[in-house]
C-alpha cells in the first residue's frame, strides 16, 4: 500500500518514520523548510524504543501526481483547511483517509470535502515533541500507540492497513468503537490540556499545589459531563486510567498544547477546548 503522511512532525514524524524505518512505501507531505531539513539530516527519531535516522522521500504542494492508498493527516487542527488543498490530488476513489488530529470537527470536514466512504476514525497516543534540531523526541512516556477503526463495524481495508505496522517500533489496533474511543482521547486531552495551560505547569506541579488535584479532577468532571451530553460517556475503566495520570505525584507530564505556549507558537485552544462546548 502507498502511504501519503501529511506533515512530519512530532505525530507524522514519529509514525511515519516508524513505517518507513521498516521500509513501507511511505511519502512525506511537507513545507519547503522542513523537506530541505529532511533530505540533509534525514528524519531522526529519539525515543526509548529505539533511536532512528530514515532517509525518506518528501513532496510539497503542488507536486503531487499520483493517488494513494493511504493518506494519514497528521497535521495540526488549524491547519486542516489548507491540508485539504495540499493532498487533494492523492485521493482518488479507492483512498482511505485516515486523520490523526485531535477533537472531533475535522471529521465533519473531511467527510463533506471527500464523502464519508473514504474516512475512517483514528487516533495516536503519544507524548512527543519536535526538538530545536528538528528531530521527533518522545518523552519518558512509554505509550506510542495509533487506533483506527471504521465509523460503524469493521472492513478488510483497516484490517490491511493495521498490518503495514506490523514490524514497526509502535503499536497498532484496529478499534471496532473508534467514535468513543475518539471522544475518551478528547476528555483526557481537554483535561490536560485545559489544567496544564491554566496552571502554565506539569501534573507534578499542579498535584503538589493547594487544591490543585481537586481542580484538575473538577476539570475532568465537567469535559465528561459534556461528553456524555453528546452521548459519548467515556467508560469506567478509561476514566479511573486517566485520573492516575492527572494525579500522579512528580509527573512531568504537560499537553502539547501547554508546550506551543511555552514557544510562542500558535495552538489548538479553539479546536480542544472551544469545539468542546459550542453546542453542549
Amino acid at each position: 500500500m502507498r502511504v501519503l503522511v501529511v506533515g512530519a512532525g512530532a505525530i507524522g514524524g514519529y509514525f511515519g518514520g516508524r513505517l518507513a524505518e521498516v521500509g513501507r512505501d511511505v511519502s512525506f507531505l511537507v513545507r519547503p523548510t522542513r523537506a530541505e531539513h529532511l533530505a540533509r539530516h534525514g528524519l531522526q527519531i529519539v525515543s526509548q524504543h529505539g533511536d532512528a535516522c530514515v532517509r525518506v522521500r518528501t513532496l510539497q504542494a503542488g507536486q503531487i501526481k499520483e493517488l494513494y492508498d493511504v493518506v494519514l493527516i497528521a497535521t495540526k487542527a488549524y491547519g486542516l483547511d489548507q491540508a485539504i488543498v495540499d493532498f487533494g490530488p492523492a485521493v482518488g476513489d479507492h483512498t482511505v483517509i485516515l486523520p490523526l488530529l485531535n477533537g472531533m470537527r475535522h471529521m465533519d470536514v473531511l467527510s463533506t470535502h471527500f464523502g464519508p466512504q473514504r474516512l475512517l476514525g483514528g487516533l495516536c497516543s503519544i507524548a512527543a515533541t519536535m526538538d530545536r534540531e528538528g528531530r521527533v523526541v518522545q518523552s519518558t512516556v512509554p505509550v506510542h500507540e495509533i487506533v483506527i477503526g471504521e465509523l460503524g463495524g469493521t472492513t478488510e481495508r483497516v484490517e490491511r492497513i493495521a498490518e503495514l505496522f506490523k514490524g514497526a517500533k509502535c503499536d497498532a489496533r484496529v478499534s471496532k468503537t473508534i467514535v468513543l474511543d475518539m471522544w475518551e482521547k478528547w476528555t483526557w486531552l481537554a483535561t490536560l490540556a485545559g489544567i496544564t495551560c491554566l496552571m502554565r505547569a506539569s501534573v507534578g506541579d499542579i498535584v503538589a499545589a493547594p487544591g490543585g488535584c481537586a481542580a484538575t479532577l473538577a476539570l475532568l468532571d465537567e469535559v465528561t459531563r459534556v461528553a456524555s451530553a453528546y452521548g459519548y460517556q467515556p467508560r469506567h475503566e478509561y476514566l479511573a486510567y486517566i485520573r492516575s495520570l492527572l494525579t500522579r505525584e512528580g509527573s512531568p507530564l504537560t499537553a502539547s498544547m501547554f508546550r506551543d505556549i511555552e514557544r510562542g507558537a500558535e495552538a489548538e485552544g479553539e479546536h480542544v477546548l472551544g469545539d468542546l462546548g459550542s453546542d453542549a
